[in-house]
């Protein structure tokens, strides 16, 4: 058994304990706690030197079509497992009291968690689509069961259609690409996949239809524009572990695909590259301007989740395969991944702290509570200034990268439109400066209204997966290199 096949199923030991009589919440927090440490050892195995998947572990199941559970990691996939495990023990720590179906509550996210974990680190392109799959029940119940608002149920039922159509498009686009690497025998091995579109490659016009379908299918799962009307209620409307586990983790699947199939169909990332452009700015811009529209916190930051998937796209569009560009963008888009997630994950933390300690998430009717709780005002603005890109966090590091990216191979001259696209994307690191700044003021700074309900300052067991969650931004933003070594350049 390898290092990887604990990490994967520790969380569903997890749950059998729980559904056998396991105390939930101290069981959820020691497997988390576990799965953190043996994160952290599989970084200490990895070596960056070396190309290829290592700590591989691989047991045949089926013979035709060859389908074996296979997991490995190389350095995109330990960086997703590296979010993974952090965002999922921070999670469980700040999960607030649960007053019904305690023990359901925590099943449902250590499911979650593991089917995260699972995607990530598996090599077989059968158990990388059926662990996603296994998360997006969990999170249907999660919102259905223990989510707020009137309308839960309504927006449970949004978020898994969205996301059901999202992967029977996916699923119709890996059948595709599979038909098309069939020379050799059926097989879900990635590898092996890699190796087919190296040695036979794929037609062109094939590469175009099927780079769309997958584009699309992983598009609807990161919620890129105009498939992102699911993701800002169903984050608003989740418990605030859930949208710290989903926002955080679990949507970086889709990125993480794309950016694993792409270079089997560079030609088709070439011919849909302007309208990936297009797509992406209606993330970054017509997106950033709904969330400086927003009252209410929990939307605000849905919202702005939203927005900056447009960024990674833009890390994505950059990526010059076809003339073997330096990668550049496709680097910064890994570590904005892993930025983001971090970073919304703290924010969904603290939000879900703050809506059980005051009657209110609307800005307006905020105000003072700086002077209540400064500890929990002062880890609130380094998130913000985390998720605005500010220098010295993870977030910025990989903006910089996407936005070189952009202008890679640049000499003067007019701009093409990948060029015009980062330029109006640079304008999103203004509105996002926008909206979190007057979050920050509203909340914390000025005149405290009366009648509003006085906070409780965070408990130290609170404190602890915040400091984490920052100690990553920060690690991450004044030496990306530990990250970067990682990835090709």
């Amino acid at each position: 058994m390898s290092i990887l096949d604990l990490i994967i199923f520790l969380p569903l030991l997890g749950v059998a304990a729980i559904a056998f009589g396991a105390p939930a919440r101290t069981t959820a927090k020691a497997v988390t706690g576990v799965n953190l440490l043996l994160g952290l050892a599989a970084w200490y195995l990895f070596d960056g030197s070396k190309d290829g998947f290592q700590l591989t572990a691989s047991r045949p199941l089926i013979p035709v079509p060859e389908i074996a559970y296979a997991v490995g990691i190389d350095g995109l996939s330990l960086i997703m497992l590296l979010l993974s495990v952090i965002v999922a023990f921070c999670a469980m720590w700040m999960a607030p009291a649960v007053e019904r179906h305690e023990k359901m509550y925590f099943i449902s996210l250590l499911l979650i968690a593991a089917g995260a974990i699972g995607a990530f680190c598996s090599t077989d392109i059968f158990f990388f689509y059926a662990f996603h799959e296994l998360a997006l029940i969990p999170t249907f119940l999660m919102i259905g069961i223990w989510g707020k608002g009137e309308d839960r149920s309504a927006v449970a039922w949004k978020i898994t259609i969205y996301l059901a159509v999202g992967s029977i498009i996916l699923l119709a686009g890996l059948i595709a690409l599979q038909a098309q690497l069939s020379n050799g025998g059926l097989t879900f091995d990635f590898e092996a996949w890699q190796q087919r579109a190296a040695n036979d490659g794929i037609a062109s016009a094939a590469q175009g239809w099927i780079f769309l379908t997958l584009l699309i299918g992983f598009g609807i799962l990161v919620s890129l524009f105009p498939f992102h009307a699911w993701a800002a209620p169903a984050y608003a409307s989740a418990p605030s572990p859930t949208s710290m586990l989903h926002a955080g983790v679990l949507k970086k699947f889709g990125l993480y695909g794309l950016l694993r199939f792409t270079p089997m169909l560079p030609e088709g990332l070439e011919t849909w590259r302007n309208l990936l452009i297009v797509l992406l700015l209606g993330n970054i811009l017509f997106m950033g301007f709904v969330t400086i529209a927003q009252r209410n916190l929990d939307s605000m930051l849905g919202c702005s989740s939203v927005m900056h998937m447009g960024y990674i796209f833009l890390g994505l569009a950059s990526w010059n395969i076809v003339a073997g560009g330096d990668p550049i963008g496709y680097t910064g888009a890994v570590l904005l991944m892993f930025g983001h997630g971090i970073s919304i994950a703290l924010l969904f933390g603290l939000c879900g702290r703050l809506r059980e300690r005051v009657s209110t998430l609307e800005m307006d009717r905020l105000g003072g509570l700086g002077k209540q709780v400064p500890v929990f005002s002062f880890l609130f603005g380094l998130a913000a200034f985390a998720s605005a890109g500010l220098p010295g966090f993870a977030n910025f590091s990989g903006e910089v990268m996407v936005f070189f990216g952009g202008f890679q191979g640049y000499e003067g001259g007019s701009l093409s439109r990948l060029q015009w696209a980062t330029v109006l994307a640079l304008w999103g690191v203004v509105i996002s400066a926008v909206y979190m700044l007057r979050a920050y003021r509203n909340i914390f700074l000025g005149e405290q209204p009366d009648g509003l309900k006085v906070p409780s300052e965070l408990a130290i067991d609170q404190r602890l997966p915040c400091a984490l969650l920052v100690v990553a931004l920060l690690v991450i933003g004044f030496y990306p290199k530990l990250f970067s070594d990682l990835l090709p350049l």
